[in-house]
């Protein structure tokens, strides 16, 4: 099952990615997600890994994932080491103005095939999807206030001289 959701953020691109690659922050505005944890040496780039769980109804699924791309402010991927088969990706785009198109995509296979493993990839796909959409709407909510924080900041420092 793939789920994708998309938003548009009023912050520059520089912002978003800082937030989206920052293992400490996920579980302040990733909805449903209720781990995401360090697994490697290294925190963040590629080759990273994460232990994460995301409620979805009444379970918790999740695994060992693995960062497999990294392209600066642009692209960052996973993909799963164990646990639940998934694959996620953040898309970064400039738009006009500073602001950045947020691509959020998810894709999922629940173990068991037939139509057991169908069916329940198809109860799943809601409350995924709802869970990619708070994800995004809590991310550019924190983007967009850390910015407005940063520039009123920038005024008060200049007022002060």
């Amino acid at each position: 099952m793939r789920v994708a959701c998309g938003i548009d953020i009023s912050a520059p691109r520089e912002l978003v990615w800082e937030a989206i690659t920052d293992p400490a922050r996920y579980l302040h505005f990733m909805a449903g997600l209720t781990r995401w944890e360090v697994a490697s040496d290294e925190p963040t780039g590629l080759g990273a890994r994460y232990r994460m769980l995301m409620r979805v109804g009444s379970a918790e699924i999740g695994g060992l994932v693995e960062v497999v791309e990294w392209d600066e402010l642009g692209d960052l991927a996973w993909t799963s080491v164990t646990g639940l088969d998934q694959r996620g990706r953040w898309r970064l785009r400039e738009r006009p103005q500073g602001h950045t198109r947020v691509e959020f995509r998810l894709s999922y296979g629940v173990a068991g095939s037939g139509l057991f493993g169908w069916l329940a990839e198809q109860v799943a796909a809601p409350m995924v999807r709802a869970n990619l959409r708070r994800s995004l709407q809590q991310l550019k909510r924190q983007v967009e206030h850390e910015q407005l924080r940063a520039l009123a900041a920038q005024r008060r420092s200049r007022s002060a001289v």
